[in-house]
């Protein structure tokens, strides 16, 4: 159960989305919509992407290691959360993958290395498929290759078992009803559940996402990434998607796998590197969970940093 915050501690859902901090918060337009992201630093362009039930704050501790790094770095809210727009459409991972590709073409940028994490991670493994000429390199964070994740949940019964959830969310209106009840406190739930790390997460923490999901229609869209992924797999749409994904990717790949993942089994990655041509690595951490960029962010750095002066510079 979630701890009850301070008034103190209770941020608006627009204090949540619009933190200050060494970042500038700007908004941009691509593939149709605005996002809304939080800008920092000056290089090669790092795009950072979040998942389920998260929106840009979960990178604020990476925003400014990268922007000292020499790197522009900037976060975005997927669509649907956060202060980007909350459309009707568009949640499909083709779809996503063109929202990151426009963002970085109006970014001024031709090419980006992208991080994604959950959801943002399937978004990464996409748009290296979908666009290779604009992704220089890819980070997972929690995420296996999108084929080894629905071999994963269709094949293994203790990975389907963790995904139950996810045919919760099928339902019209009353997982967001459930997600939203209590002050969001559902989403503390999850948090803590995929989590492996005791204590994790803090208070402020917990309840900054809870706010964030109650703003305008985040719910609803969130659970909209994964009413596409449950119902598109038996049809024309999702088994187009698969295929395509099973074209090597050809770019550098990181994977950072949490060993304690209570969402995502470790073995559920095994096998990903299959569908890569190019430079692989897969670092599993110990003693974290799904979030590992969070629950020991400066281990996480000491991985990432040497990994993207290797890979997401000009000169690589």
């Amino acid at each position: 159960m979630a701890a009850n915050p301070s008034p103190a501690l209770s941020p608006t859902p627009e204090e949540a989305i619009w933190a200050e901090g060494p970042w500038t918060h700007r908004d941009l337009a691509a593939n149709g919509a605005r996002f809304h992201t939080v800008q920092a630093g000056r290089g090669p362009l790092v795009l950072l992407l979040h998942g389920f039930p998260m929106f840009w704050w979960t990178w604020r501790h990476l925003i400014p290691q990268l922007a000292e790094s020499d790197f522009h770095v900037v976060a975005i809210d997927m669509r649907g959360y956060g202060g980007s727009d909350h459309t009707p459409h568009g949640y499909d991972p083709f779809g996503l993958a063109t929202d990151a590709i426009g963002i970085i073409r109006s970014l001024g940028h031709s090419k980006a290395t992208i991080v994604g994490h959950g959801w943002g991670g399937i978004v990464a493994w996409t748009a290296a498929v979908l666009r290779p000429d604009a992704v220089r390199a890819i980070v997972s964070v929690g995420m296996p290759h999108p084929v080894r994740l629905r071999q994963a949940t269709l094949r293994d019964p203790e990975q389907r078992k963790l995904s139950r959830y996810s045919i919760g969310f099928q339902w019209p209106f009353t997982p967001e009803r459930a997600l939203l009840r209590n002050d969001a406190e559902q989403v503390d739930e999850l948090l803590r559940a995929w989590s492996g790390t005791p204590g994790w997460p803090d208070p402020q923490m917990s309840l900054n996402y809870r706010r964030a999901i109650q703003f305008r229609s985040s719910a609803h869209c969130a659970l909209e990434y994964y009413r596409w992924a449950i119902r598109s797999i038996p049809r024309p749409d999702g088994r187009r998607y698969i295929k395509a994904m099973e074209v090597p990717i050809t770019q550098p790949v990181l994977q950072i796998i949490g060993a304690s993942d209570g969402s995502i089994l470790p073995r559920s990655s095994t096998g990903s590197e299959d569908f890569v041509s190019g430079p692989y690595e897969r670092v599993d951490m110990a003693g974290v969970g799904h979030f590992p960029h969070e629950e020991d962010a400066t281990r996480f750095e000491k991985i990432l940093l040497p990994w993207l002066e290797r890979y997401a510079r000009d000169s690589a």
